[in-house]
């Protein structure tokens, strides 16, 4: 049985002070991944939503994201799919959101937005002079106020989409700016490449985004987003110009990634 940090006492929010709960939780994960390293996708998967508790998909319904809403649905069209819509999203991604739901039955899909946005970015502009300010309100923060409650949740991240990805494993601990969740994140893809991702989507015959043929591998909001060209990293079209590469939802040791940095 796959158990994640449901058992340990403490492990939510863990606090600088809680070094035993900490090492108690880094243990698991390197005994998950020790246990799953050869396993696949799949079995990852079915693992993290049937032998576990409170479990969370998260999805940004971008260009690869119907593989593991695909694999979701086939093992539990109930299991819970998060979305955060940061009302800065490109009018092809929400009509695919609603296109993927119901075509794979997805019986559980939570749309969570931020709620200060007005208050906070009432013009919209926020992302001219500070992006990283932008991707906290709108889609970081509503996020972890989602995620309260859950023991983890299942991510679409792979090795191959930037350098900061090159050592992704299958789980790992929940780190934010803010210091560890205690909760762990669950890379079911991690190890995949582009040819198996492609593969996946004609054998089931899933529908792509609309966004993929013009351009766009890496789909985040309009604004930020751009055309990639021949060459570049998947991800290069995120943010162009700008030394960030990750919205602020995946971080390494508290930090935002940056460009050079973990490659």
């Amino acid at each position: 049985m796959l158990h994640l940090a449901k058992n340990i006492p403490g492990a939510r929010g863990l606090a600088p002070d809680q070094p035993a709960a900490q090492q108690t939780l880094e243990k698991r994960v390197a005994d998950l991944n020790a246990r799953y390293r050869h396993h696949s996708a799949t079995a990852v998967m079915q693992g993290a939503l049937q032998e576990t508790g409170n479990i969370a998909l998260v999805s940004s319904f971008g260009a690869e994201s119907v593989v593991l809403l695909h694999m979701a649905a086939v093992i539990d069209p109930a299991t819970p799919v998060l979305f955060v819509d940061t009302e800065l999203l490109f009018t092809e991604t929400l009509v695919y959101q609603q296109e993927v739901s119901e075509r794979l039955g997805l019986r559980n899909l939570r749309i969570i937005r931020a709620k200060d946005i007005a208050e906070k970015d009432p013009y919209g502009a926020l992302r001219f002079s500070d992006t990283d300010a932008c991707c906290a309100l709108r889609k970081t923060a509503p996020l972890q106020n989602a995620l309260e409650g859950y023991e983890g949740w299942i991510t679409g991240r792979k090795r191959f989409q930037a350098g900061s990805r090159a050592a992704l494993d299958f789980f790992e601990i929940e780190d934010t700016e803010n210091g560890p969740t205690g909760r762990i994140k669950i890379n079911p893809l991690a190890h995949w490449a582009p040819e198996d991702v492609r593969v996946y989507m004609d054998e089931n015959r899933l529908p792509r985004h609309p966004l993929v043929a013009k351009g766009y591998p890496s789909i985040g909001c309009a604004p930020c987003t751009s055309p990639v060209q021949e060459g570049e990293d998947p991800r290069a079209g995120r943010w162009r110009n700008q030394s960030k590469e990750e919205c602020g939802i995946h971080v390494v040791d508290g930090q935002f990634i940056r460009t050079g940095a973990n490659s």
